[in-house]
């Protein structure tokens, strides 16, 4: 059963836990940005990523998947600072943003894998 029998507070508790927990705009931002990594395309697209960086092409070429749907979720990606790119010649490269994503992926697999 989730419900307490005993009716009342752990004060010292309550007060630490309040004080420790980030504010409502920092976890607005969190959830935010649980909300891109909850899109199975975009992990998809991240996870391609591990090994090299990759342009459009490739990655569509990976997921089998049109060119315009990996941009589409590409620019959601990047606008979230989960991906960066860089221009060579007319080919637009995309590698993951920094070690963080490859990190938060890993620590979620090993979590569902448990």
């Amino acid at each position: 059963m989730d419900v307490c029998e005993v009716v009342g507070t752990h004060d010292e508790v309550v007060e630490r836990a309040k004080q420790n927990m980030p504010d409502q705009d920092t976890l607005t931002d969190l959830s935010e940005l649980f909300k891109v990594f909850g899109d199975s395309t975009r992990l998809n697209i991240l996870t391609a990523l591990f090994e090299s960086e990759m342009c459009v092409c490739d990655i569509s070429a990976t997921l089998e998947m049109s060119i315009s749907a990996i941009s589409h979720q590409l620019r959601i990606l990047r606008h979230n600072k989960l991906v960066k790119n860089r221009k060579e010649g007319k080919e637009v490269f995309y590698s993951l943003a920094d070690e963080h994503v490859v990190k938060i992926i890993e620590m979620a697999l090993e979590h569902i894998n448990e």
